[in-house]
């Protein structure tokens, strides 16, 4: 079954070269399998915008934001934008550092998509890994035995798919979240639940407008014939130290509103659970401890009350320990 017509959104921050790779990939399929891709480059100093421009592909649109506006708005700006200038049937979101792998467009134009209303990609690093980050999820509190598995240890193997989904003779099933990466939506789920929030700016942002559809009766569905590569090399390596220190705060805000949704009464008693682990986080901020803790502080009162109206630079300026290195200039848009 056709998937009609299909535009991708795009959102990237000073990372050039891998919006390359991703733009070649994307432009090199057939305008049967890809109408339009739009980018969203937001307020890139590397010169992205000035590459952009030398491109000479009538399918690429290209909005330049005046400023920066995180993952959540630079998806919220490029998916309106693609509903509004090219009427597709569906929308494939990715992050500037992930692409189909080939055939994968294919594969979503010749899958039975009849009731869903999201497809999720597998998603893969480069040399073959499945992509830990990007691995569709299953809410543990509307899942009783899920539920169980987790709070007995099993952690996020609990709640995420794992190999067994993934693997080529795994059937589709349903999901309740999924990542930005390799996210197929159809026009029925943006009429269902709208846009992504960008005030939220970055982390969880999918995560939550994902579960927001699934819990309003939209069905997304984990397709483990469509495969993306995700080159998130540019990530930090896992050592528990937010760089820049500010992602503390949308972080740690953010997953709060996410946990609210998905734990509705139980949310009290998992905050108890996840709370002292954040603390404890504070251990690997070594000469940065006290902006820590005060950007942990200003999550929780805002997460708590869903305040998403703080703006970015006052994170900066509540980042800011007297080094500079509160307001670096990582990508932030993953």
């Amino acid at each position: 079954m056709d998937g009609g017509r299909l535009v991708a959104v795009v959102v990237t921050h000073n990372r050039k070269a891998q919006l390359k790779r991703t733009l070649a990939a994307l432009l090199a399929e057939p305008e049967a399998a890809l109408a339009a891709v739009v980018v969203v480059d937001n307020a890139s100093d590397d010169g992205t915008g000035d590459w952009l421009g030398t491109l000479d592909a009538p399918r690429l649109s290209v909005l330049h934001m005046a400023r920066n506006l995180g993952g959540a708005g630079g998806f919220e700006a490029g998916m309106r934008h693609a509903v509004a200038a090219f009427d597709p049937d569906w929308l494939v979101v990715m992050d500037d550092d992930a692409h189909p792998r080939p055939g994968a467009l294919a594969a979503f134009h010749g899958a039975d998509l009849a009731g869903w209303d999201a497809v999720a990609a597998a998603v893969y690093h480069p040399d073959g890994r499945i992509c830990q980050m990007n691995r569709p999820t299953l809410n543990p509190f509307w899942h009783p035995g899920i539920l169980l598995r987790t709070a007995l240890g099993g952690g996020r193997g609990a709640f995420h798919l794992g190999p067994a989904d993934y693997a080529a003779e795994a059937p589709v099933r349903p999901v309740d979240g999924a990542s930005f990466v390799g996210l197929f939506l159809s026009r029925r789920a943006i009429e269902r639940v709208g846009y992504p929030d960008a005030a939220l700016f970055v982390y969880g942002d999918d995560a939550i407008y994902t579960l927001g559809l699934s819990a309003a009766g939209g069905r997304i569905g984990f397709f483990p014939g469509i495969t993306f590569d995700h080159d998130s090399t540019t990530f930090a390596a896992g050592d528990g130290r937010f760089r820049p220190l500010w992602k503390v705060y949308y972080y740690h805000r953010n997953l709060l509103i996410l946990y609210r949704m998905a734990a509705g009464w139980l949310f009290w008693p998992a905050l108890l659970v996840v709370l002292p682990r954040w603390l404890m986080r504070v251990r690997s901020h070594g000469g940065e401890r006290r902006a820590f803790l005060r950007l942990l502080g200003d999550a929780l009162r805002d997460g708590l009350r869903r305040r998403v109206t703080v703006d970015h630079a006052q994170v900066l300026e509540r980042a800011s320990n007297g080094t500079g290195t509160g307001a670096g200039k990582t990508p932030f848009n993953g």
